[in-house]
């Protein structure tokens, strides 16, 4: 199947469809030359689509213009979700229903689309409090919203919730929603979310209306239609208008790359064959044998990292799903770097307890995650603790995380290896 998508750019209604054909394998190419105002009026498009709405969708003689249609009709079994789509349908409801009008309200006057209202955002903020600690309680013992694998009820909300991620839900706001922060961060990185959506970066402060963006936008909006009225919105008769061209914005600076790296001194160790002897050696006398014989303290350092609230890893899957999750988001650091992530389990009064462990080796002496910001989604929430190699018991502590045995009473569960 082959189809084609109208929409605006970086639309979050798209990127719902979008993704899905992601998890289908279904192929779906946007409307490249799509012209808000143009395109979606004109009589071709108003023929296939009456009520003129985006996006809309068309694969030989199906024509679609909601878009939750739209994504179940690109979608498959496993976004569907098989026979518990009810399910992942009152999640879509939710999304559309419940968060999305909270979202809005708060986020559009932020970006100034719409005019600031105190008493409408403070209970479009409640709304959104209210949602994301039901929403956190839910996902205390779950992966995903319907099942074990994705489905469209995770891809509508993760996308609707989007727009907060991005723009008001700071650090202070999100800290108390933990398994919903964990539930979000799991799904927009993975392949098919970052293949739509790209990198999602979280909001470090909570934005704020702007009245001068605001009246940019809307007064643009007033002089145009001024304009196309008879020229009521201009005062300046064409002899006082100013003569001189209109000024040309320039294009922003391209980013300039940075080498995490660059302050190193340069080395000679290969990280590529240190992992080959550790994956094809089962015996921990050789690939610790080789580790310690060359390994190059002056260059390299040893880091433990212990997570900070294992309370939440309620069950086995959520450490393991959480560990996976880290792995995932710190893939431009293979090169540099090596880890073992264990979860740990033990009976405690009567309950199971569990809790996630890892040692890592990174190339130079400090927290190699303060190098780059996009390897700092997660660093915060470990207490890290730098191992002398000297040290007596350090050797030990290590072998016994890489070899994943039993630590200080704790069982191996499972691991994760980076």
């Amino acid at each position: 199947m082959s189809g084609t998508l109208y929409t605006f750019p970086d639309s979050f209604r798209a990127h719902k469809i979008l993704i899905a054909a992601q998890y289908s394998g279904k192929t779906v190419n946007v409307y490249p030359n799509f012209v808000a105002g143009e395109t979606d009026k004109s009589a071709e498009f108003l023929k296939k689509f009456p009520f003129g709405k985006v996006p809309a969708f068309e694969c030989g003689d199906v024509k679609l213009f909601e878009p939750n249609g739209i994504a179940h009709y690109v979608g498959n079994e496993q976004t569907r979700g098989g026979d518990r789509e009810a399910e992942v349908l009152q999640w879509i409801g939710l999304a559309d229903n419940v968060i999305l009008p909270a979202a809005c309200t708060w986020v559009y006057p932020t970006k100034g689309i719409l005019q600031f209202n105190k008493q409408n955002t403070e209970k479009a903020k409640s709304d959104i409090k209210s949602a994301l600690t039901a929403l956190n309680g839910f996902l205390a013992t779950r992966t995903f919203l319907v099942g074990e694998r994705v489905t469209q009820a995770d891809i509508s909300l993760a996308c609707t919730l989007c727009m907060l991620y991005e723009t008001v839900l700071d650090p202070a706001f999100r800290k108390p929603f933990g398994n919903v922060n964990r539930w979000f961060v799991t799904l927009i990185n993975q392949p098919q979310f970052k293949s739509v959506i790209g990198q999602v970066t979280m909001c470090e402060k909570m934005a704020e209306f702007d009245m001068k963006k605001y009246n940019e936008i809307h007064g643009k909006a007033e002089k145009a239609k001024g304009k196309k009225a008879g020229g009521a919105g201009d005062s300046k008769s064409p002899k006082q208008k100013s003569k001189q061209p209109d000024k040309v914005d320039e294009p922003p600076p391209k980013p300039v790359k940075v080498d995490p790296w660059a302050d190193l001194p340069p080395t000679t160790y290969s990280m590529d064959d240190w992992k080959k002897i550790y994956a094809n050696n089962q015996s921990s006398d050789v690939y610790m044998k080789y580790f310690w014989e060359n390994f190059d303290k002056e260059k390299y350092s040893i880091w433990r990292g212990n997570y900070k609230y294992n309370d939440d890893f309620r069950m086995e899957f959520l450490a393991s799903n959480y560990a996976q999750g880290v792995t995932q988001r710190l893939s431009k650091l293979e090169k540099h770097a090596f880890a073992i992530f264990v979860v740990y389990g033990k009976e405690v009064d009567g309950a199971k307890k569990f809790k996630l462990d890892a040692v890592w080796f990174w190339r130079g002496q400090d927290l190699v995650f303060k190098r780059n910001v996009d390897w700092q989604t997660d660093y915060e929430s470990f207490d890290w603790e730098k191992l002398d190699s000297e040290k007596e018991g350090t050797k030990e502590l290590v072998k016994t995380v890489w070899s994943c045995e039993t630590l200080d009473g704790w069982s191996y569960c499972d691991s994760k290896k980076f």
